[in-house]
């Protein structure tokens, strides 16, 4: 099992940048795939982004690619999510995920125009 505690989330302005991070505990983490999904108000969560166990594999939604980016650091057991060329629309509450199964209690991301 693998528990899992975003930080990073914030106000900023249309065009700015954040950086999610997200602290994983247990001992399974170096060998389970990472992802970071959203919820924005009255919508269903979807998925942003994923990275394999080693890191040498990414895979994004076409609606952040070529501004987010994530990585991981399993020396730390940590994930991170870059997030560049922010937008309103990228206003959501970001969730941490851990093999397709858990997710932490989330960060709240908002972009102001």
């Amino acid at each position: 099992q693998v528990q899992l505690v975003e930080s990073g989330g914030g106000l900023v302005q249309a065009g700015g940048s954040l950086r999610l991070s997200c602290a994983a505990s247990g001992r399974s983490f170096s060998r389970v795939d990472m992802g970071w999904y959203r919820q924005a108000p009255g919508k269903e969560r979807e998925f942003v982004a994923t990275v394999n166990w080693s890191g040498g594999s990414t895979y994004y939604a076409d609606s952040v690619k070529g501004r987010f980016t994530i990585s991981r650091d399993n020396a730390k057991n940590m994930v991170y999510l870059q997030m560049n060329s922010l937008k309103p629309e990228d206003t959501a509450i970001y969730y941490c995920n851990a093999a397709g199964i858990w997710y932490g209690q989330g960060t709240q991301v908002t972009v102001s125009s």
